[in-house]
């Protein structure tokens, strides 16, 4: 471009003697004033052009060009064309403005004190800001990064200059500003490990027996295709409750996506196991109660009626003659 355009910069020579205006620059201690011409004007509107879109191409350009053959995670390859963005920017904006005289000396006074004017006026804008550059440096969570906070939990889509996007289960995106992940504790289910452990808690009647029903789970556990061999399943009793024996089933999963195909898959091997064994999962006591008690009140309705019967025959079978 540079060759086949050098004709006709040549050509453009004259726009270089019209001058716009005249600017104070300081060279060696030495004050002078220096003219701003058409070429500049239309050299500086082009090297903003050109900042356009690198901001806009480059990042592309490297991912297929070089990111993509390093072994690097999401969210590190996100992080560094976030920075290549603003270092983009920074180099065409300053290059573009010294081209009419606005340099950066002359401007440094004036961004100090917007900063300290908006720091006020717009302080939760500049925390939102400052925090999105933290957590691309910092890297607490990444793109793909599964993560719960508050009462949300979802997956990490986009990490922006002043919000983070969340997708949820249920599809939905959620906003949550940069400064929530800095000032708030939240859980990254997958930072440095994707494996997390699945507890499921079983009730079994109290005349089962308890070794049966812990080898019941253990064996549908290692049946199970999700659940992970290392860490090894365990299955314990916990509690007894009511007449009621509570045991927990503790397990792995790979990532967060396995828990509740896991859990679905699980429940099914178990309720086979109870079925084979000939276990039925007890009752609730409330219910056992309300059971008992319906069954105590048929039964006295059942001998109230048999001594009425019982009665009215006796009196039917009388003679006259007793009478």
């Amino acid at each position: 471009m540079i060759f086949l355009w050098s004709e006709i910069h040549s050509a453009f020579s004259f726009l270089e003697n019209i001058h716009l205006w005249q600017v104070a620059s300081t060279v060696q201690g030495v004050e002078s004033m220096q003219p701003i011409t058409l070429g500049s004007v239309l050299i500086a509107i082009l090297v903003l052009i050109i900042t356009t879109q690198l901001v806009r191409n480059l990042p592309a350009l490297l991912e297929l060009a070089l990111l993509q053959h390093l072994d690097l995670t999401p969210g590190t390859g996100y992080a560094v064309l976030t920075v290549t963005k603003y270092v983009l920017l920074l180099i065409g904006g300053l290059t573009g403005f010294s081209l009419i005289g606005i340099e950066w000396a002359k401007l440094q006074w004036l961004v100090a004190a917007l900063g300290v004017g908006l720091g006020f006026g717009l302080q939760e804008i500049f925390a939102n800001f400052i925090s999105g550059l933290i957590i691309l440096f910092e890297k607490p969570i990444r793109i793909g990064d599964t993560v719960t906070i508050r009462n949300l939990t979802g997956s990490i889509t986009k990490i922006n200059t002043r919000a983070t996007t969340i997708a949820d289960w249920d599809r939905k995106e959620i906003i949550v500003p940069n400064k929530a992940f800095i000032t708030e504790q939240f859980i990254n289910w997958s930072l440095s490990d994707s494996v997390t452990r699945v507890v499921l808690t079983v009730p079994a009647p109290s005349e089962a027996n308890s070794e049966e029903v812990t080898e019941i789970l253990l064996n549908a556990a290692h049946r199970c295709s999700l659940v992970l061999d290392m860490p090894a399943p365990e299955a314990y009793l916990v509690d007894l409750q009511q007449g009621i024996q509570i045991f927990e089933l503790r397990m792995h999963a790979a990532e967060m996506a396995h828990r509740m195909p896991l859990r679905h898959e699980i429940h099914q091997l178990i309720l086979a196991g109870f079925r084979e064994h000939g276990i039925t999962l007890p009752f609730p006591p409330f219910q056992v109660r309300m059971e008992t008690l319906h069954r105590a009140q048929n039964g006295n309705n059942a001998t109230f009626t048999s001594s009425s019967g019982s009665g009215r025959s006796g009196n039917s079978s009388r003679s006259p003659g007793d009478l």
